[in-house]
């Protein structure tokens, strides 16, 4: 398995970051690495979400938890490897909240397509997050 996490604190109240998680559409104003987004229904439980990077091909990621004001999970099923996010806020008391984005790649092709995709796709991670919190702050 293939692992990584990325976290940063927070003034923003986990609402303020959680309304803008479940605004699907609005993700490409805090996240670079999105062209364009569609959902296929609600934010919940078995929607997808199809993103397209920049100048690459659309991405289909399966929702497959939702904690509203908590947490969301995705996944990505390319057969022999599964690439699954978890994107978490927590409260910490005195009015902080950290966010914690995670991925994990699994499955019996992991050891090679780990290392191979996983730096790629959470590069972003640090910038992305930085954007969600000045937006979620108001800033």
């Amino acid at each position: 398995m293939w692992e990584y996490e990325h976290t940063a604190e927070t003034v923003a109240s986990p609402e303020a970051v959680w309304r803008l998680w479940a605004d699907v559409p609005g993700w490409g104003t805090w996240n670079a690495e999105i062209e364009k987004v569609e959902i296929d229904g609600p934010f919940a439980v078995g929607t997808q979400i199809t993103m397209t990077p920049p100048d690459d091909e659309p991405v289909v990621l399966k929702v497959v938890e939702v904690a509203e004001n908590a947490l969301f999970v995705d996944q990505l099923d390319a057969g022999d490897f599964v690439v699954t996010t978890t994107h978490r806020v927590e409260p910490l008391g005195d009015g902080r909240s950290r966010i914690v984005y995670r991925t994990e790649i699994d499955g019996p092709a992991a050891d090679q397509a780990g290392p191979e995709l996983g730096p790629a796709i959470t590069a972003d991670f640090p910038d992305t997050v930085a954007a969600l919190v000045r937006l979620a702050e108001g800033r």
